[in-house]
């Protein structure tokens, strides 16, 4: 887990260098803060046109899979923040597979859930058929 960790701040060290580098070839006077302040920004506000965009679309099925997707993503930021604390402080392992086994642990979780709603939606379904049914057979 922490050579991972490692390779991702390293990626994340060349392209903050590379744009860094890039806003000194362009002349700009900006500090580090300030890039942040743009980048992060400009990132932030594509990301959210494009996550509103899918979740419109997406709304109009079922808002159960924008509640996933939102609780997954929370999830992943839970699970990794839990193995970073454990390799800061040095109590428990920081290990990459602990942070797959807990997403595993909600995947499964949400897949009983699901395959309950599946049941209860059929249950139901049929249910009301039977009383349609019923109702037509004693009409005259």
């Amino acid at each position: 887990m922490a050579d991972i960790i490692r390779f991702i701040a390293a990626i994340m060290n060349e392209i903050h260098d590379i744009i860094m580098n890039a806003a000194v070839h362009l002349g700009l006077q900006a500090t580090d803060k300030d890039l942040h302040l743009w980048i992060i920004g400009i990132i932030g506000i594509l990301s959210f046109f494009i996550v509103h965009f899918i979740f419109k679309r997406l709304a109009k099925w079922s808002i159960t899979i924008i509640s996933f997707i939102y609780t997954f993503t929370l999830i992943l930021v839970l699970v990794f923040a839990i193995e970073i604390q454990q390799g800061i402080t040095g109590r428990g392992n920081m290990e990459f597979q602990d942070a797959v086994v807990g997403i595993y642990g909600f995947l499964l979780f949400f897949a009983i859930y699901v395959i309950y709603r599946i049941i209860s939606f059929a249950i139901r379904r049929a249910s009301t058929k039977k009383a349609k049914a019923g109702r037509t057979r004693r009409s005259p």
